[in-house]
């Protein structure tokens, strides 16, 4: 999760600050270059750059325009060294029960715009909601062989919210993908071992069995029930190329991968 590179940042935050002081420019001094408004030179991009990292590294906790204006003035008083407004010592440890209280707020809406999509779900033809909560609905019949969750399956699909935004798709990478069944998050395993080669199915994910509240930010919101068209190309037990990632700015698992622990410090 994103939110926990900014909480290691801030662990090492006096000494950020002592940094600042000594290489920050004497009050006053004007910056040189063109203004700040046009991204002119390669250096400007960059730097421009360095504002999108920091600003996706903060994308879980969905600040309001208010709430950006603060966390603006926080960075901008540590980056020049100016005088902080509040005891980063004290301070500091809070943001993590912020992130974690700002995931709660996000995945309860998540799970209220969901459950209108989901009663959907569950009236068209051949859905079936399964014990765990996964809705499948088969599209296409396949005719080959079932797999096994510890087999290797070769597929195409498409990943989307319930607002229909696709944030995953083998179809646009031009390739399809391959990986171990049991590799994947729970709601996969589930329904692909349902498929036969050849088939194509819906899988409809409620959060419990897939990212759970805490996502996989800033593609898949927390608490986010998610929606896969699949279809099974192949079944075999070799060993995959890696996964592929979804197309954003760091390099990343695929969405199916399974989400890694929480962090408990």
């Amino acid at each position: 999760m994103a939110a926990w590179v900014v909480l290691a940042t801030l662990a090492g935050a006096p000494s950020c600050k002592a940094q600042a002081e000594q290489a920050s420019p004497a009050p006053g001094t004007p910056a040189a270059g063109a203004s700040a408004g046009t991204l002119a030179t390669e250096e400007d991009k960059t730097l421009y750059a360095l504002g999108l990292a920091l600003g996706l590294n903060i994308t879980d906790f969905g600040l309001s325009a208010r709430d950006l204006d603060i966390v603006k003035r926080g960075l901008g008083d540590a980056a020049s060294g100016a005088n902080q407004e509040v005891d980063i010592k004290v301070y500091g440890p809070k943001v993590r029960d912020l992130a974690m209280a700002k995931a709660k707020e996000r995945a309860a809406a998540e799970t209220a715009k969901a459950a209108v999509f989901v009663d959907q779900a569950l009236k068209e033809a051949g859905a079936v909601k399964t014990p765990s909560g996964m809705i499948f609905v088969e599209q296409k019949k396949g005719t080959g062989a079932s797999p096994k969750a510890t087999d290797t399956v070769k597929v195409h699909y498409k990943g989307t919210l319930v607002d229909g935004k696709t944030f995953d798709s083998s179809y646009d990478r031009g390739e399809p993908a391959q990986f171990p069944l049991n590799g994947v998050i729970p709601c996969w395993t589930e329904g692909v071992q349902k498929m036969a080669v050849g088939g194509k199915a819906k899988l409809v994910c409620p959060p419990a069995i897939a990212y759970g509240d805490r996502g996989s930010p800033p593609v898949i919101p927390p608490g986010a029930t998610l929606v896969f068209e699949v279809e099974l190309l192949e079944v075999g037990a070799g060993t995959p190329p890696a996964a592929p990632g979804v197309s954003r700015p760091a390099p990343s698992p695929s969405p199916m991968t399974k989400p890694s622990p929480t962090p408990t410090s």
